[in-house]
């Protein structure tokens, strides 16, 4: 069984800073890449941030030069740095990650909270 847990949401002024965790825990023996999901309120979920194993990423164009992904492999935790925040970053933030527990898999994390007041 594998589980991800995030934290690090809350509420935040326009222009301010928030960094997101994400732990996976469990049964793993190896994780591919990582990444940040959003959905705002009457939208679809939309990936914010990725990164594969090797440390390569990519970042939706609303974000870029804002946010930062990143990854401990030994902690195995992908953090997203998220700077400047503007109020149309609001809503809840997932974590996905491609997982090899007894299989290759995709696991979603329960989501956090991100609020951003203008």
């Amino acid at each position: 069984q594998v589980q991800l847990v995030e934290s690090g949401g809350g509420l935040v002024q326009a222009g301010g800073s928030l960094r997101l965790s994400c732990v996976a825990s469990g049964r793993i023996f190896d994780i591919n890449t990582m990444a940040w999901y959003r959905q705002a309120p009457g939208k679809q979920r939309e990936l914010v941030a990725a990164i594969t194993s090797g440390s390569s990423t990519n970042y939706d164009v609303s974000v870029k030069g804002r946010f930062t992904i990143s990854r401990d492999n030994a902690k195995n935790t992908v953090y997203l740095q998220m700077n400047s925040l503007k109020p149309e970053d609001t809503g809840v933030y997932y974590c996905n990650t491609h997982i090899r527990s007894t299989t290759w898999d995709f696991y979603w994390g329960q989501g956090t909270q991100v609020t951003v007041s203008s």
